[in-house]
């Protein structure tokens, strides 16, 4: 844990103190931001209370009296329920704004992990509970400088497989065919080649079923691919190595001389939304002013309503990024939630709008990794359908 960081940021944003609290691991973001080992059997409630100025209080049971005995403080012990309110209530005495993993009307429901039950408790004492989101994403988000060499580590692989995999699906569709199936292990195989792993297996969908956002295809349900085929690749992985970030990608192909007219339409309308998308961000760097996750997810979603596409648009416009895929930073959501999380330096997300047609569906997904007065697309940026 790095009391001083928490410490500066809590001042930053003029709140009196942040207070963790767990029961049976319902909270993986406090082990991660205090430094606990997740491996710790937890079978009473715990409070660790850090103020922006001071020293920090942990109140825990007798019966696992040594839980947060790794953490600098002085420690209250309690046994009965009676017990917990008063020292809690004397806890938290001198503070009035108090940072929770608590999301209003769980907008963000990756912050909002304490229960309803104990958010009454807090509030009986008369505190003001906030969100404890952005103090999450600069704990949980910010990437080292090593990591972020890891995130370019990874898009050089990854994008070298991306475009190696289109021409595999070319040159097997003229010698005898192939399917989805068999083109997400030649990529897994890759994968395994360049030392890259991934948490889940990349999609490869064509025609109708590019147009479910989260297809996956298996060795019992998987369509062949075929000359005159519309085809999405969206690959993510990261390094094998210790906290690697992660490189996430959506391309698409078609199996021909050339596309359809509408294949080209639609992937026009999808690749100047996600472009607007990326200006937004970067001229909110470029100018020094604060942008929210929302803010970006208008932009995008603006333009495909705007095409008359907006029914056809049916997921946020990105996801944070970090060593797991989809991280605990600002994700670019006006649709599912209100993001209302600052997009901050040294974090990296996605911008990947995408319009599902019955028989066919565009997506088209760059990566951003943000710095203190800039923005940037961190791999290669399709520009137009690729042809195999």
């Amino acid at each position: 844990m790095d009391l001083a960081a928490i410490q500066a940021a809590l001042h930053e944003r003029n709140f009196d103190a942040w207070l963790f609290y767990d029961h049976h691991h319902r909270d993986p973001i406090a082990y991660r931001v205090l430094g606990l080992s997740p491996s710790l059997m937890v079978t009473r409630r715990w409070f660790y209370l850090v103020p922006a100025q001071g020293e920090p209080r942990k109140l825990v049971h007798r019966v696992e009296a040594g839980h947060l005995d790794p953490l600098p403080g002085r420690k209250d012990q309690y046994s009965a329920w009676q017990e917990l309110w008063e020292s809690l209530k004397t806890m938290l005495g001198p503070y009035s704004t108090i940072a929770m993993q608590y999301s209003p009307n769980n907008l963000i429901p990756y912050i909002s992990l304490v229960d309803a039950g104990t958010l009454e408790l807090v509030r009986s004492f008369g505190k003001n509970i906030v969100s404890s989101g952005d103090l999450v994403a600069r704990f949980e988000a910010v990437l080292s400088e090593e990591q972020i060499r890891s995130h370019f580590a990874a898009r050089d692989a990854v994008d070298r497989i991306t475009e190696a995999a289109f021409q595999e699906i070319g040159l097997r569709t003229r010698n005898g065919g192939t399917n989805e199936f068999a083109m997400q292990q030649w990529i897994a195989e890759a994968f395994k080649r360049e030392d890259l792993v991934t948490e889940d297996p990349p999609i490869v969908g064509v025609n109708a079923n590019s147009g479910d956002p989260h297809y996956e295809p298996t060795a019992e349900r998987s369509a062949p691919i075929r000359q005159g085929d519309f085809v999405l690749l969206d690959i993510w992985a990261k390094k094998n190595k210790p906290d690697a970030v992660y490189y996430d990608i959506t391309w698409t192909g078609f199996v021909g001389q050339a596309p359809s007219e509408k294949h080209r339409q639609v992937f026009e309308i999808v690749r100047e939304a996600r472009d607007a998308g990326v200006k937004t961000v970067q001229a909110a760097f470029s100018q020094g002013r604060k942008i929210a996750g929302w803010e970006v997810d208008k932009a995008t979603r603006d333009y495909i309503n705007a095409a008359g596409y907006a029914r056809y648009f049916v997921h946020r416009t990105g996801h944070s990024i970090g060593t797991s895929v989809h991280a605990n930073g600002a994700n670019m959501d006006n649709l599912e939630t209100r993001d209302e999380r600052e997009i901050i330096p040294n974090t990296c997300f996605s911008i990947e709008p995408g319009i599902y047609l019955p028989e066919f569906g565009v997506r088209s997904e760059v990566n951003i990794l943000t710095r203190n007065r800039s923005a940037e697309v961190t791999g290669r940026v399709q520009r137009e359908i690729v042809t195999v």
